[in-house]
């Protein structure tokens, strides 16, 4: 409405409408519609999540790192649609912390992918590797190093 200035009413007769309203209310078909149709999406989240997993286990021999982030996408699609295998991973991680660290900070919001990849780059020098051949620390290192003289 207008004021003796002009100036309009901030809310419309529209937005006055739906709050006087009364709230839906669905029936209880609604309600087993919407329930199965949830279960329906989260078996097809968690079959698809297997299926890449799989995909990410068979392609990861191949040259490049496109099996690990196939992986990370089906194991997230996994732990996010069932509540079994979240349960399982919990499991897994509390009874092996060191192994699963990794995946856990590939799997946040806003993933840690080259600290990951680089310590796993570590990880698997230490493994195989002899010491005295061991490169990747050496050269992070010098890399420090440099980088500290350029600075003024």
């Amino acid at each position: 409405m207008p004021g003796s200035d002009g100036a309009r009413n901030p809310v419309s007769p529209a937005m006055n409408l739906a709050l006087a309203m009364p709230p839906v209310r669905f029936s209880a078909a609604d309600e087993l519609a919407r329930e199965l149709l949830g279960r329906i999406s989260r078996v097809v989240l968690v079959t698809i999540g297997l299926v890449l997993v799989v995909a990410g286990f068979l392609i990861a021999p191949l040259p490049g790192p496109l099996g690990v982030p196939l992986t990370v996408g089906g194991l997230m699609l996994v732990l996010r649609n069932s509540f079994r295998a979240r349960k399982q991973f919990v499991r897994f991680q509390h009874a092996h912390p060191k192994l699963l660290f990794p995946l856990r900070r590939l799997l946040r919001r806003e993933p840690e992918v080259m600290p990951v990849a680089w310590q796993q780059v570590l990880r698997m020098e230490r493994l195989i590797v002899p010491h005295r051949w061991r490169v990747a620390r050496r050269w992070r290192q010098s890399l420090k190093r440099q980088s500290f003289k350029r600075r003024p």
